[in-house]
């Protein structure tokens, strides 16, 4: 009797250990999760205050800024923050000429490339959706453009280039196998963009958001929370989280280009904390549950059911309210944090968070540690 409860003592404390150990590292989130910067407000710090909060007080290390502002790269500078820079939609049909790509490399990005750790630029932003024909059609030679003139700065090897695109690329979305990119921009738009992104080894980038996908009905499938999901007939594969079908469904898509070995970036995503009383599911509560969520699902390697066992670079919007954004009230209250870099709410991206976090967890596993070698030793 004394050596069945021995062993079943040893064993249970090695299963308490090992969950007690599993907990020090939800944490580990830095490599993956960034943030998108945007400066639509009349409230917000300096720049140089932003870049040192976030690199003191933050786990961020990646961030996504809506222009090349120099005053914000220089903010970065000798921060080893992760920075990716855009150019502006207006900007697109100038950059197809060489000279003119040439031009905008060398006063936006190659005065900060020895101090700011520039990783990318964004060409346009959601491109397609403009439905500008001028914009689209100068969209992959703008790119191929500003590729040439990072070969000729010796800087493509470090920099790369990319553009975002939302969730109305598709024709297509449900059940998620069956993705489409829209007739026309399938041929004619994206396979061109996928092909320079295999050529340059870029990712391809997404801005998928289950806030506005869902409903009172399905809440709880956008917010990650236990509910009846998806069921694909077509794979047999079961959705429990709305995100992890809109990701699929745009794989689907690239896959019936012949594409899906390109590697995909969640440049856009979040859940604003205010709106309008006739929105449901807008409160802090639900925009910390989704961004927390968010976090330790792109971050976990559970990957999704049609791209398991993979993690997502993911780019969470906002970094700050902005309240000259246009638009219902939701879209001014999309940050996690107000102007005077309070947060709107805890997700557990603050550095003393983390920190007390780790102790606690560290403290939980000693205890256990302690209580559990006592057990073995009283029935040894």
């Amino acid at each position: 009797m004394e050596n069945a409860l021995a062993t079943f003592s040893a064993s249970t404390v090695t299963t308490i250990l090992l969950l007690a150990a599993s907990t020090l590292f939800i944490q580990g989130v830095e490599g993956s999760i960034g943030v998108n910067y945007g400066t639509l407000a009349n409230n917000l710090p300096p720049p140089a205050q932003v870049a040192h909060f976030l690199l003191e007080s933050t786990i961020i290390n990646r961030v996504r800024l809506f222009d090349a502002s120099t005053e914000i790269l220089r903010a970065f500078a000798h921060t080893g923050i992760a920075v990716t820079v855009t150019v502006t939609n207006d900007q697109i049909p100038h950059l197809t000429n060489i000279g003119f790509a040439q031009e905008w490399l060398k006063s936006n990005v190659q005065p900060h490339v020895r101090t700011t750790n520039i990783v990318r630029i964004l060409v346009g932003n959601e491109v397609i959706s403009t439905a500008n024909k001028l914009l689209i059609a100068s969209l992959v030679p703008a790119m191929q453009a500003l590729h040439a003139a990072l070969v000729d700065a010796s800087l493509d090897s470090r920099i790369k280039i990319s553009t975002p695109h939302s969730l109305g690329i598709l024709s297509s979305s449900s059940p998620p196998s069956g993705g489409k990119f829209r007739q026309g921009y399938d041929t004619h738009v994206l396979k061109p963009v996928l092909s320079f992104l295999r050529a340059t080894n870029s990712p391809f980038m997404i801005n998928p958001y289950p806030f506005f996908g869902s409903s009172p009905e399905t809440l709880d499938y956008a917010l990650f929370r236990t509910s009846s999901g998806v069921f694909d007939e077509n794979t047999k594969l079961s959705y429990t989280n709305m995100l992890d079908a809109q990701l699929d469904a745009v794989f689907s898509a690239m896959k019936l280009l012949g594409f899906s070995d390109i590697e995909i970036v969640i440049s856009e995503t979040g859940w604003p904390s205010l709106g309008d009383s006739s929105q449901v599911g807008v409160d802090a509560e639900s925009a910390a549950q989704y961004n927390r969520n968010l976090m330790q699902h792109v971050t976990s390697g559970a990957g999704t059911p049609l791209m398991p066992n993979r993690t997502f670079e993911t780019y969470i919007f906002a970094l700050f309210n902005e309240d000259l954004k246009p638009g219902p009230t939701c879209e001014r209250n999309f940050g996690l944090f107000l102007p005077d870099m309070t947060p709107v709410y805890d997700i557990g991206i603050l550095r003393s968070t983390v920190a007390a976090a780790s102790k606690f967890h560290h403290a939980t596993y000693i205890s256990v540690l302690t209580i559990g070698l006592l057990i073995i030793s009283n029935h040894g």
